[in-house]
């Protein structure tokens, strides 16, 4: 059986991580759910690490309507209390509660342009920037186009939206390809 060469960063003996990294990091997303749930996942990682939500994917699904935005916009406050104390995902008050706000956001976004896809999208032209790192430290943090992202959320009124975790969001969306040299995703 021949060995896949995978990105650095995907540590071995972990399925569900090998799986995200083969299947879903770095692929063009444009379904808007989708969209919506990785902008919540990078949110929630915030100060900890991928793997953490990875293992909570599943409750944070449970917990925020399979991640529809139009249903979590609508959360109660009760609602959003009953996740924090009974939900299987990271229990952080301020975390738990900007979901329903950038659902809200994330909607308004969705009227103005027509899609989430079609607003986010324009940040890199329309296509993956495709970028062949040789190594982890040829990997960003931050661009100026996760800074402009970013900002422009934030002056929407989403929290949790820092340039690092746009930048994170960016990569998982596919909007910037990182999978590195030697990577058997790598796009050549």
């Amino acid at each position: 059986m021949k060995v896949r060469t995978r990105c650095a960063w995907v540590p071995e003996g972990k399925p569900d991580y090998i799986r995200y990294h083969d299947t879903e990091w770095g692929k063009p997303v444009h379904d808007d759910r989708k969209l919506f749930e990785l902008l919540i996942l990078e949110g929630a990682q915030a100060g900890l690490n991928w793997y953490t939500v990875l293992t909570r994917r599943d409750g944070y699904r449970r917990a925020f309507k399979s991640f529809d935005p139009t249903q979590v916009s609508k959360m109660t406050d009760a609602e959003l209390e009953e996740v924090l104390a009974s939900g299987d995902i990271i229990r952080n008050r301020l975390k738990v509660f900007s979901t329903r706000n950038n659902a809200r956001v994330f909607c308004a976004i969705q009227t103005e342009f027509g899609s989430f896809d079609a607003y986010a999208w324009r940040f890199v032209g329309g296509k993956p920037r495709v970028n062949l790192p040789k190594s982890a430290k040829q990997v960003p943090a931050r661009t100026s186009e996760s800074d402009a992202f970013s900002k422009d959320l934030k002056k929407r009124g989403m929290s949790f939206v820092g340039s690092t975790i746009m930048y994170a969001f960016m990569q998982a969306v596919g909007m910037v390809n990182d999978h590195a040299v030697g990577c058997y995703l790598a796009m050549k």
